[in-house]
């Protein structure tokens, strides 16, 4: 059975240490399954088994039957573990944070079970060996969320996102975080055991103890923070400082708002729609986050909407009670040029959530429709009839609400349909 276990796996002794560094992740990883079969294998049949055998044989000599079986097992142990710290020792990258995870998890719930498979003598030994194999996988773990902090203050590209799109940073750092936040349960404990091993990795890195989960919990619930959900926490502002940073690479001040209304929901939906992730982070998180977005979206209103408003506004048309007829048409022209140019350009950028889009939507036609349907039923009597009409009021208000709706579309075909208008 030892024997099987031995050569019928890939981990002989010329598969580990300089041989495991040299290999891609590709090969290595489809090696990490058999690992983890054969090691539980070993733990829960074939050295259970073997132990049962030499016992069996040698039932009238009991320590020459754990001497055998201890000299046996424990080659297959050592070539076991040997591969598992070769692993840990690989240069570390964020898709190897999975198979370390399930590598650990393995020895982990293999330690206590080992009073049952070595002699009493040998086995604290045993459990040192084991427990240093895991605390390496741990410890590349927590490393590998280090250069995850890395990887997001390098990213300083200079080109914008077309259309204010969800970045693909964002995409790429919160999906990660969603498939780390399945292993929860585990990435609570190695951060606990090695907080003061990632502390060290970086000399600007708060300190765990006063690092707060966010700026409104209370003393008491700050005390309750653990390092993961300091790390999660830490990771999410560094993304926000990057999208801002991203977000000032537009000239235009309002599509800055709508990238970073994009990506703030990208983040909240994603968080809320993963249980293990939103017990981290939390629901004040959540809703700090939302608040964030409406101050976006109320500042992408002033910064896009307040002058077609101020063209709207009965203010100063009226000398003496009586209607001044070029200011009249000065604000008509001006309107169909803003209207037309916010059209133009806002039509190109995209809202790929269909919930925003229809808040967006509905709320500048909330804004704009009734002002425009009030300014036009008010004022459209002081132009004269036919020729002038037409050239003044170029949108009926049914107008206005068809193409605020291809606003956020990501479609620049719908440029045509203003100049028709026109």
């Amino acid at each position: 059975m030892i024997q099987n276990a031995a050569t019928c796996t890939p981990f002989r002794e010329s598969m580990v240490s300089e041989t495991v560094q040299r290999m891609q992740w590709e090969s290595l990883e489809r090696e990490i399954p058999t690992w983890i079969n054969t090691f539980k294998e070993c733990a829960t049949v074939w050295f259970p088994g073997e132990r049962k055998l030499a016992a069996s044989i040698f039932a009238e000599h009991p320590s020459v039957a754990d001497t055998l079986y201890t000299n046996l097992t424990r080659v297959v142990a050592f070539q076991l573990l040997n591969f598992a710290e070769s692993v840990a020792m690989t240069k570390r990258a964020a898709e190897k944070l999975f198979k370390f995870l399930d590598m650990y998890e393995t020895l982990r719930d293999t330690i206590p079970n080992l009073d049952k498979l070595y002699p009493e003598e040998i086995v604290d030994e045993t459990k040192a060996e084991v427990t240093s194999a895991k605390n390496r996988l741990g410890e590349a773990a927590v490393l590998i969320f280090c250069e995850l902090e890395n990887s997001i203050k390098s990213d300083t590209g200079k080109t914008p996102v077309a259309g204010g799109a969800v970045h693909p940073l964002t995409r790429y750092i919160v999906n990660y975080l969603r498939l780390a936040c399945e292993y929860k349960d585990t990435l609570e404990e190695v951060f606990k055991e090695h907080s003061k091993i990632e502390r060290s990795d970086s000399t600007s890195r708060p300190n765990y103890d006063n690092q707060s989960h966010n700026d409104n919990q209370k003393p008491n619930e700050k005390e309750n923070v653990s390092p993961f959900a300091a790390q999660l926490t830490r990771l999410m502002e560094l993304l926000d400082t990057n999208l801002e940073g991203k977000a000032k690479l537009y000239k235009e001040v309002p599509l800055s708002c709508i990238f970073m209304m994009n990506n703030g929901r990208y983040i909240v939906q994603k968080i809320k729609g993963s249980p293990e992730i939103y017990e981290v982070m939390g629901e004040t998180w959540c809703r700090k986050r939302s608040t964030e977005l409406r101050t976006y979206h109320k500042n992408y209103q002033i910064e896009t909407w307040s002058k077609i408003l101020s063209c709207l506004s009965p203010k100063g048309l009226n000398d003496n009670g009586k209607v001044h007829k070029p200011v009249l048409k000065e604000r008509f022209k001006s309107f169909n040029a803003l209207f037309e140019e916010i059209h133009k350009t806002q039509s190109t950028w995209v809202v790929s959530d269909e919930q925003l889009q229809s808040e967006l939507r509905v709320s500048i036609s909330a804004l704009v429709i009734p002002a425009y349907r009030s300014f036009l039923g008010r004022f459209s009597q002081y132009l004269d009839p036919g020729r002038q009409t037409e050239k003044y009021i170029k949108f009926q208000a049914e107008d206005i609400e068809t193409y605020i709706d291809e606003l956020f579309d990501g479609n620049p075909h719908h440029q045509a349909m203003v100049r028709k208008k026109a």
